[in-house]
């Protein structure tokens, strides 16, 4: 009866005496607060795909972002940094557990003549030794609690690659797809131009016009050349970046990469950009970052019970169980059998000015990494609303572009046709000619640019990454 009553008690220091504080989320930002500031109409919204690049409809981009994902570096290294902290994890948790040994022993004796005897003495041994430091304190616990959140960390910043990735991806193929429609453009108004210098060199020469347009001419044409290799470098510097990202060798992607008949960046953009934040307001802890520094709060604050166990004693016991005997044939017999036990206690004493000196320690870096989780969420939210408002002015400002590229190339036209008629000077017709050369650049760099708004929108919600279970 005794023995019961102990070992319910024992059950129950076991089950009940965890020291240190149990983590408690920060009060920082509620949802109600994130939605006012993002001015969200709702804390539900939908959620968003971490495949959502594949809304541009653009196969190059989707097979791009498919092998970066599956071959590039970076996530070959979290992915390893994820199995690391699993492994750690495993640890901690097999760290307060019992430890059983199998062991076997030979030793002979042979005292020196000086002690007064000859008396030699073989000894053999064998069995299984057993110990057990008892987690009465917790330590072991808050240890695994620790390791438990820096392997869900780890699973965090893993997600957070990947979402880093997905966004570079998309924006230099965005910004390879502009450099070639910039290019396209260019060479286009450079052979018109040379076939206008040409025209003016043959009423130069008939002296139907002065030196002045023809230097005009040239000029024009000149000028846009200057622009050319310009364009081709950033098309080659993109071009050797996505190969970078896809973890492949620079030039490996050129025929995938080779200007497009169906340029997206050439596309009238048409998308509901007022639906695209219709989000929870909880995106912004869901994003890997602000996960991945809660889950160092939650490991810090599990160290704190740690360094707050290493000020009570230690209690462990050992034992073993097998063979001894002078006899190497009479080592498995019944009369060789052995056993013994031995609790122990273990209380600091010396170093306790140190042990109390480290408690103190994890709670100041406890309420560091408090201050580094509030910054992560500031700056997700801060993220998110610059992200918003760039892709809102950016869809603005498109559609005057595009307007003002239609009104041009009209102008442009009509332009042309009076020039050849000989009813209007060169310089207005070249005036006309660079203004619409100007709209086209312009719409096109502003296709690209709200594209990679939209991008860095969708970085800035966490990509569609949520929490899982790896």
């Amino acid at each position: 009866m005794r023995k019961n009553n102990l070992f319910l008690f024992s059950a129950f220091i076991l089950a009940s005496c965890t020291v240190g504080p149990d983590y408690r989320a920060p009060g920082f930002l509620p949802e109600k607060q994130i939605a006012a500031s993002l001015e969200l109409n709702n804390t539900a919204g939908r959620i968003i795909p971490s495949d959502w690049y594949r809304q541009f409809n653009d196969q190059t981009l989707n097979y791009l972002i498919a092998c970066g994902l599956r071959d590039s570096p970076n996530v070959a290294a979290a992915v390893r940094r994820l199995r690391e902290a699993r492994a750690g994890l495993n640890i901690a948790r097999a760290g307060y557990l019992p430890v059983l040994n199998a062991s076997g022993a030979y030793k002979y004796d042979k005292p020196g003549k000086n002690i007064g005897y000859e008396l030699k003495n073989n000894y053999y041994q064998a069995g299984l030794d057993a110990s057990w430091e008892l987690d009465i304190w917790g330590g072991g616990r808050r240890q695994s609690e620790a390791a438990q959140a820096l392997f869900k960390a780890a699973a965090a910043d893993l997600d957070n690659v990947r979402v880093t990735l997905v966004a570079e991806i998309a924006d230099t193929y965005i910004g390879l797809r502009t450099a070639q429609e910039q290019l396209r453009i260019s060479r286009k108004n450079l052979k018109l131009q040379r076939d206008i210098a040409g025209l003016v060199a043959e009423k130069y020469r008939a002296g139907l016009t002065d030196d002045i347009a023809l230097n005009q001419a040239n000029y024009a044409v000149e000028t846009t050349q200057s622009l050319i290799p310009a364009l081709e470098q950033q098309v080659s510097a993109s071009s050797n970046a996505l190969a970078i990202l896809t973890g492949v060798l620079p030039g490996r992607l050129s025929v995938k990469l080779e200007p497009a008949a169906d340029n997206l960046v050439s596309r009238r953009f048409d998308f509901d950009v007022d639906g695209m934040f219709d989000i929870p307001a909880r995106v912004v802890r869901a994003r890997p970052d602000v996960r991945a520094a809660e889950q160092q709060l939650i490991a810090q604050n599990a160290k704190i019970g740690q360094a707050v166990a290493s000020l009570f004693p230690d209690i462990s016991i050992s034992a073993m169980f097998g063979y001894q005997s002078i006899r190497g044939t009479q080592l498995f017999t019944p009369r060789s059998e052995a056993f013994s036990w031995s609790p122990a206690l273990t209380l600091p004493v010396f170093h306790w000015g140190e042990l109390v000196n480290n408690v103190e320690l994890q709670k100041e870096t406890k309420a560091e990494y408090v201050e580094l989780y509030k910054q992560s969420v500031l700056t997700a939210v801060g993220e998110i609303k610059d992200s918003m408002s760039a892709v809102q002015n950016e869809y603005r400002k498109n559609r005057a572009d595009y307007k003002a590229e239609e009104d041009m190339r009209r102008v442009h036209e009509y332009t042309l046709a009076k020039y050849r008629q000989g009813l209007i000077s060169f310089s207005d017709m070249l005036d006309a000619e660079q203004r619409l050369l100007n709209a086209q650049n312009e719409l096109a760099a502003s296709n690209g640019a709200i594209y990679r708004n939209i991008i860095a929108y969708y970085k800035a919600v966490g990509g569609g990454f949520e929490p899982a279970l790896y």
